[in-house]
């Protein structure tokens, strides 16, 4: 009975995660290469009011400083898209597992401590305003629950946590 468990749930993680690939032959990975991470700290506070956008900051985690919003939730970059292209790639199914990071109308009051990548915004193929860091638009991953969650890491060899400069940490 829990074999059957465990492979109908790894058969709708592979299901969920399809939507969301590069369009290359890179397989779909059921889970991240991270894992999750209890231990992250960030290092800001709070949240910014409903329409303001997405406070970002930093938090330390097992794969180094990385971004996170101010509750401490993992942000994320799509290898589909193209850094500085001013658009997002990510559509469809792949809105629903990679909701896109609101951005606001003042978006370097979105910068929090320790971001030192250059933040702007997109119009996201959702038709609201996504944040962007050093050029790359940004995601949540429904699959993290808790801050400090890193579970979107390296899903499907395409989707990455971001150093606070806005780089992608691959590996």
């Amino acid at each position: 009975m829990n074999a059957m468990r465990i492979m109908g749930a790894t058969a709708a993680a592979a299901l969920m995660l399809a939507g969301c690939s590069s369009g290359t032959d890179a397989p779909v990975v059921s889970e991240a290469g991270g894992g999750a991470t209890s231990s992250a700290t960030a290092s800001g506070g709070g949240t910014m009011d409903s329409g303001a956008g997405t406070m970002l900051e930093t938090a330390q985690t097992d794969l180094g400083t990385i971004v996170v919003d101010g509750d401490g939730m993992t942000v994320y970059q799509f290898d589909s898209d193209t850094q500085g292209s001013g658009s997002s790639t990510c559509t469809g199914g792949c809105l629903t597992n990679w909701p896109p990071v609101p951005a606001g109308s003042d978006v370097a009051a979105e910068a929090g401590n320790g971001i030192t990548g250059e933040l702007g915004s997109i119009t996201g193929t959702d038709g609201a305003p996504q944040l962007t860091l050093n050029g790359w638009p940004l995601y949540y991953f429904a699959g993290d629950s808790a801050a400090g969650d890193v579970n979107g890491q390296a899903v499907s060899n395409v989707w990455w946590v971001l150093t606070p400069a806005g780089e992608p940490i691959r590996g």
